[in-house]
């Protein structure tokens, strides 16, 4: 008889924005004559850029002659495709790295679910709290995360992100051996500064402890003093794996594309003390796990790289952060207090009189028909707010404002 892996029953209910959309259609389904305005799941709104556009047609060209075919393609991605990311990502910040270093991807929440294959079952972790769920349920799957108590597990370290201590977390007083940080944050926001960085690295080097950071919305990021990259922190290639994405930088949600670095510098130790490089066994666990990304995609992440891309790309993030000034300042005005929405195209959002997240939830949706996603989903310390994303078309974001406004003035 087969067995089902029993850490999977361990998890929580549903998947946070699977609980989000099956509420959202059950209103819909009992409401057809209403509008939905939807600012809570993290999807792009706006259409791909045109260098894109015109490199994934040409991409799609070569694949109908037999001199230009692609079959399967290196599991690491192309080697094209990752020289552009050191040259454009990387040594334009003064930052070093071989492209062997670079592992292209299908989206970041793939890697930053897997990674845990690497390092053993028995190592302790730290969060943020809040925190984007699927670092938290892929340790639960993974059997690392112990045993869920009073909204917590047992084997996590919670590092606690709220008002009282400006969304910094503390580092532990404690060893652990790894960290999960995401910054600029999701869900609230926020970013961290060199300083604060430079803590958790020499943290990972005095612990031997790994960093996962997760950097996803960095291309978000306006103010000059605030790190795109833990790369730019002195000795962070040897503590530190960095995970990026396209799918909000340039809108590839759909097509599926970003990738990961492992350091060579970067190692871990056997149980009996051999130390060894983590990037080759992730090299071993794609080769074994992983097809590669499509040949298109990364022809599609290529052409964000030229100057046409990079033109095209800005001018998308740009209608995004001018969506989240917008919200930010219509929410401020309606005397809700705001965070986040600056360097991110999140915003974190206090609910009025300490009202439940969920709750809140679902009087903006009955209320306004408009989508917010609930904090506590991220996390305890996240109860009490929501999160809001800048992400919709403008003049859904600009309705959804004069909806709320109407709701909470009635």
């Amino acid at each position: 008889m087969a067995h089902i892996n029993e850490e999977f029953l361990k998890l929580q209910k549903n998947y946070l924005f699977a609980d989000i959309a099956k509420k959202v259609n059950a209103y819909k389904t009992a409401h057809p004559d209403k509008k939905v305005i939807s600012l809570g799941i993290g999807d792009v709104t706006q259409p791909l850029a045109p260098a894109v556009i015109e490199a994934m047609h040409k991409a799609v060209d070569d694949m109908a002659t037999k001199e230009h075919f692609h079959g399967y393609g290196p599991e690491q991605g192309y080697l094209w495709l990752r020289e552009a990311i050191v040259k454009n990502d990387y040594e334009a910040r003064g930052i070093h790295l071989d492209p062997c270093e670079v592992f292209v991807n299908d989206g970041a929440k793939s890697d930053t679910g897997n990674i845990g294959d690497l390092l053993s079952q028995d190592n302790t972790m730290a969060v943020t709290d809040p925190i984007y769920p699927v670092y938290i349920d892929s340790n639960v799957m993974g059997g690392r995360a112990g045993v869920f108590e009073n909204g917590r597990w047992s084997n996590v370290t919670y590092m606690s992100c709220s008002e009282e201590n400006k969304f910094v977390p503390q580092i532990p007083d404690h060893r652990v051996d790894m960290v999960y940080l995401c910054y600029p944050n999701n869900p609230t926001g926020m970013v961290i500064a060199k300083d604060e960085l430079q803590k958790w690295v020499d943290y990972a080097l005095a612990h031997n402890a790994i960093i996962f950071y997760d950097a996803a919305y960095e291309a978000y990021i306006q103010d000059d003093d605030i790190p795109h990259s833990i790369y730019e922190i002195p000795n962070a290639k040897k503590v530190a794996i960095e995970f990026h994405s396209y799918s909000k930088t340039a809108g590839f949600t759909g097509i599926r594309c970003g990738y990961t670095i492992i350091p060579k510098e970067l190692t871990a130790t056997t149980k009996d003390g051999k130390c060894v490089e983590v990037a080759q066994y992730w090299d071993r666990r794609q080769c074994t796990k992983f097809n590669g990304t499509s040949y298109i995609s990364q022809r599609a992440a290529e052409a964000i790289y030229s100057s046409e891309g990079k033109k095209q790309i800005k001018q998308t993030i740009n209608y995004y952060m001018e969506n989240a000034r917008i919200l930010r300042k219509s929410l401020t005005e309606l005397g809700l207090t705001v965070y986040g929405g600056e360097n991110a195209p999140y915003l974190w959002v206090k609910t009025p009189a300490n009202t439940p997240s969920w709750k809140f939830f679902e009087e903006m949706l009955n209320g306004a028909q408009v989508v917010c996603t609930p904090g506590v989903g991220f996390g305890l310390a996240g109860e009490g707010f929501i999160r809001i994303t800048s992400f919709g078309d403008r003049n859904d974001c600009i309705e959804a404002m004069a909806r709320i406004k109407k709701w909470l003035n009635k």
